[in-house]
C-alpha cells in the first residue's frame, strides 16, 4: 500500500515539475464544450468552414445555455482574483465626484447634464439664466429599476417651447423619440419608434426625423437595418400619420438624415453609403416645390453644412483637401467649379467648423492636440483661442445671437474643466472646475513618435507616474482604435488611474485609419491597406519594449469595436508579443459582419467578402479565420453584451469558441457577456463592474499587486 501511495505521489510531483518546465504554471482551465456544425461557405472558389455558425442565433435556447456556461466559468475565474474587490472599491472612489457637461442656451433657459458621482445615468437640469436655480428637467434614473434607460436631447423647437428627446433601453441603438414641454417639464403623448441614428429637425409645429420599418419580432437586435426613410412628424399626431418626406427603395443600404438650417429656411438631406462619404441635397421650405436639389455630389468625399448666408451655404469638406477646408456654395449654381474657398486647407487638420454669434470657430488638430481659431463669416482669421495646454477642447457652437459660449478642455492628466468664452473679447474664464480625486503633479505625459513597419512616423501618448524607471519591468497597457476617421486625442480617464496608481504605463497609439492627420491618414488604414493599422500597433508595442518601458510578458493590449478587431488581428499575427489581450465588442468575423444590423455601412471602410478582390485581404486578417491550432495565445478576456445591436455579439461568441478550441497553454481565454447592455455599458454600475473585472484580469496575468 505504501509503495502504491509513494508511486502516486511521485507521478504527481513529476507532473507538476513537467508542467512547470513547459511554462504551464497554473492548472489548465477546462472550457465548456462547444459543438461544431458542418457549414462551409464558398467565397469565389475558396472553401471556408464556419463550424460555429449556430452561435449566430442569439434567440436559440442552446446559444443562451452556451452563454450561461461561459459566464459561469468566467465569473468564477474573476471572482477568485484576490485584488478584484479592492479594484472595484477604488473605481467607485475614483468615479464618485460630480461631473458636468458644458451648458447651452435654449431661450431663457440653460441646459446641462450632471452626475452626482455614482448615478447610473447623468441627470439633465435646466435653469433660468446663468444665475437661476437648477431644476431637474429629466432624470433617466427614475425611468427604470436597473438604471439602463438612457436619454439624449435631440434639439429644441424653433420657438424654444419644446425639446425632442431620444430614449433608449438596455444599451440598444434603437431609440424612441418623445417630446417635452420645456417650461412645464411636461411630456407630450408623442411616441416615435424604430429610430436609429436620427436627429430632430424642427420646422413649423413638428420636426423631420429618420426611421426604419419595424423588424420582425425576435429579430430586433440582429436583423439587417435597411431602407432608412425621412418623415415629418406633427406634434400631437400618432406616428402612423407622419408624412413620408424621402425614401429611396433603389438604394436600401444608405443612411438618410434630415436637418434644418438655423434660419429655418432650408431642409438638408444628408445621404451616406456608410461611415464615410456623403451627398447633400437641400429643399427651400418656403416654396411649394417639395423636391430636393443637389448641393454636394456623393459618395467619394465628406460634406457637412455649417451655416448659410442667404442662398449661400458654408460646407466643411475634404473634397479637394485631404486636411479639409470650408467652402461657400451658391445654392442656385452649385457646380464644383463655382465653389469658393472660405477657409483653405493647411498643414493642420480642420476637424470641424462651428458657428455661433456670427463667427466661425475652426477646430484643428496639430499632432493630435486641439487648436481653436475664430474667423469672421468671410473667413478672415480673428484670433487663435488660448487653451490651458495641449489637450482636447470642444463645444464651440451656438446660435447667431450668442455672445457667450462654453467649452470643455481635458487631457490625460487634466480632468474635464468647463470654461466660459466671451466671443467679442476672446477671453476665457473658468466656469466650473473638476472635483476629480486626482493629483496631476504625480504623473507625466509625453508624446513620442516611432517608425512603423513601412517607415511611417506614428505618434503615441505615454502616461505614467513621475520617476518611472525604464528597465523593462513595468506593466504596460496599450490602447488604440485605428479606423473610421476617429482621432484618439488626449482625454482624462478615471478608470485608468487604477492601473497608473499601481505603477502601470498607459499608452495610446495614434495609428493609421484614424483622422489624426486628415483623410490621407484615414485612407492609409482602410480597405486593402488595413494591414497598415495592425503594423502600426505592433510597432507601437515594439517601441515600448525597445525603449524599456515594458517587455512582452508585462504588456496588455485593448481596444473596442473596430479596436476589438484590431486586438483580435494583432494577437493572431503576433501572439508572442503580448501577455494580455482585451478585445471588446469586436468585429471578429470579417466575412459576415455586413449581414447583421448596420454592418453593411462599414463596407466602405473594410470592403466586403461579396467581392473577390476584397475577400482575399479580409480573409487574410479576419481574427476568427486566423486562429491556429496549438498556438499559445495571450491571456484573453473577450467582452460583449446581449443588447449590442451595432456589433452583433455572435462575433465575440464565435471568436471565443474558436480561441478556446485552438489555444495551447495555461493562459486563460475567456468570454464575459453582459446582460441588458449594448455596444457600450448601459449604466455606470455595469461600467464599473466590467472595468473592475478587466483590470483584475490584467493585474493577475501581468503579475501585479494591488497597492
Amino acid at each position: 500500500m505504501k509503495r502504491i501511495l509513494f508511486s502516486v505521489l511521485l507521478v504527481a510531483v513529476l507532473a507538476i515539475f513537467l508542467a512547470a518546465g513547459n511554462g504551464d504554471e497554473e492548472k489548465k482551465i477546462v472550457y465548456p464544450q462547444t459543438k461544431k456544425v458542418d457549414v462551409v461557405d464558398d467565397y469565389h472558389g475558396t472553401k471556408v468552414p464556419d463550424p460555429y455558425r449556430w452561435l449566430e442565433d442569439d434567440n436559440a435556447p442552446e446559444v443562451k445555455a452556451w452563454v450561461e456556461k461561459q459566464n459561469r466559468l468566467t465569473f468564477g475565474y474573476l471572482n477568485a482574483i484576490p485584488c478584484r474587490p479592492a479594484i472595484a472599491r477604488r473605481l467607485e472612489e475614483l468615479f464618485n465626484y460630480p461631473r458636468y457637461s458644458a451648458p447651452f442656451r435654449v431661450g431663457e433657459y440653460y441646459f446641462f447634464a450632471k452626475n452626482d458621482g455614482l448615478q447610473n445615468q447623468s441627470v439633465t437640469y435646466y435653469q433660468k439664466g446663468l444665475d437661476g436655480e437648477p431644476r431637474v428637467f429629466i432624470d433617466p434614473n427614475a425611468l427604470s429599476a436597473d438604471g439602463t434607460v438612457r436619454i439624449g436631447l435631440l434639439g429644441e423647437s424653433r420657438d424654444d417651447r419644446y425639446m425632442a428627446i431620444a430614449r433608449s433601453e438596455a444599451g440598444s441603438d434603437w431609440q424612441e423619440i418623445r417630446v417635452m414641454e420645456i417650461a412645464g417639464r411636461r411630456e407630450l403623448p408623442d411616441r416615435l419608434r424604430w429610430v436609429k441614428f436620427s436627429g430632430a429637425g424642427w420646422s413649423g409645429d413638428g420636426f423631420f426625423y429618420s426611421r426604419y420599418e419595424a423588424p420582425k419580432e425576435g429579430e430586433e437586435l440582429k436583423a439587417k437595418n435597411e431602407n432608412q426613410k425621412v418623415y415629418y412628424h406633427r406634434l400631437g399626431d400618432p406616428q402612423e400619420k407622419d408624412t413620408l418626406v424621402f425614401a429611396d427603395p433603389e438604394h436600401p443600404l444608405r443612411y438618410y438624415g434630415a436637418g434644418v438650417s438655423e434660419d429655418g429656411r432650408f431642409l438638408f438631406l444628408h445621404a451616406s453609403e456608410g461611415t464615410h462619404g456623403s451627398e447633400i441635397r437641400f429643399r427651400d421650405l418656403g416654396k411649394e416645390d417639395d423636391s430636393f436639389h443637389l448641393l454636394c455630389p456623393g459618395f467619394e468625399f465628406d460634406y457637412m453644412p455649417v451655416d448659410n448666408i442667404g442662398d449661400t451655404f458654408l460646407v466643411h469638406t475634404n473634397d479637394g483637401a485631404a486636411n479639409y477646408r470650408l467652402v461657400a456654395i451658391d445654392g442656385s449654381n452649385p457646380a464644383k467649379e463655382n465653389w469658393r474657398t472660405v477657409i483653405p486647407e493647411n498643414q493642420d487638420v480642420l476637424q470641424g467648423v462651428g458657428s455661433a454669434g456670427g463667427k466661425l470657430f475652426c477646430h484643428y488638430l496639430k499632432d493630435v492636440t486641439t487648436r481653436i481659431r475664430q474667423h469672421d463669416l468671410s473667413g478672415k482669421l480673428e484670433r487663435e483661442i488660448a487653451l490651458p495646454g495641449l489637450g482636447s477642447a470642444g463645444g464651440f457652437g451656438g446660435k447667431k445671437e450668442e455672445t457667450t459660449l462654453f467649452y470643455t478642455f481635458t487631457s490625460f492628466n487634466y480632468p474635464p474643466v468647463i470654461f466660459r468664452y466671451d466671443i467679442a473679447s476672446g477671453e476665457s474664464t473658468l466656469f466650473r472646475k473638476s472635483e476629480a480625486k486626482f493629483s496631476p503633479e504625480d504623473y507625466e505625459v509625453r508624446q513620442v513618435f516611432y517608425a512603423s513597419k513601412d517607415g511611417t512616423r506614428v505618434p503615441m501618448f505615454v502616461v505614467h507616474k513621475k520617476g518611472l524607471k525604464l528597465d523593462g519591468a513595468n506593466p504596460a497597457f496599450l490602447y488604440a482604435y485605428g479606423g473610421f476617421n476617429a482621432s484618439m486625442s488626449p482625454y482624462f480617464s478615471a478608470e485608468k488611474l487604477v492601473f497608473l496608481e499601481n505603477g502601470g504605463v498607459f499608452a495610446v497609439a495614434n495609428i493609421r485609419g484614424g483622422g489624426e492627420y486628415g483623410e490621407a491618414w484615414h485612407r492609409a488604414g482602410m480597405l486593402e491597406k488595413k494591414q497598415n493599422v495592425f503594423d502600426d500597433f505592433i510597432a507601437a508595442a515594439e517601441f515600448l519594449v525597445s525603449e524599456k518601458y515594458t517587455r512582452p510578458e508585462k504588456l496588455a493590449i485593448a481596444g473596442g469595436s473596430n479596436g476589438g478587431l484590431l486586438v483580435g488581428a494583432v494577437m493572431t499575427q503576433r501572439p508572442e508579443m503580448f501577455k494580455v489581450a482585451l478585445p471588446a465588442v469586436g468585429v471578429m468575423d470579417m466575412l459576415r459582419y455586413h449581414k447583421f444590423t448596420v454592418g453593411w455601412g462599414w463596407a466602405v471602410e473594410y470592403g466586403s467578402s461579396d467581392r473577390a478582390d476584397q475577400f482575399k485581404y479580409l480573409h487574410a486578417y479576419s481574427p476568427l479565420h486566423n486562429l491556429k491550432d496549438g498556438v499559445r495565445y495571450p491571456a484573453t478576456l473577450v467582452t460583449t453584451a446581449d443588447h449590442d445591436d451595432r456589433v452583433f455579439p455572435a462575433h465575440s461568441f464565435k471568436f471565443a469558441a474558436a480561441l478556446q478550441e485552438k489555444h495551447k497553454g495555461a493562459n486563460p481565454v475567456l468570454i464575459r457577456v453582459e446582460t441588458r447592455s449594448g455596444h457600450g455599458s448601459s449604466n455606470l454600475r455595469k461600467a464599473i463592474e466590467i472595468s473592475a473585472d478587466s483590470w483584475a484580469f490584467v493585474f493577475k496575468n501581468l503579475g501585479m499587486e494591488c497597492r
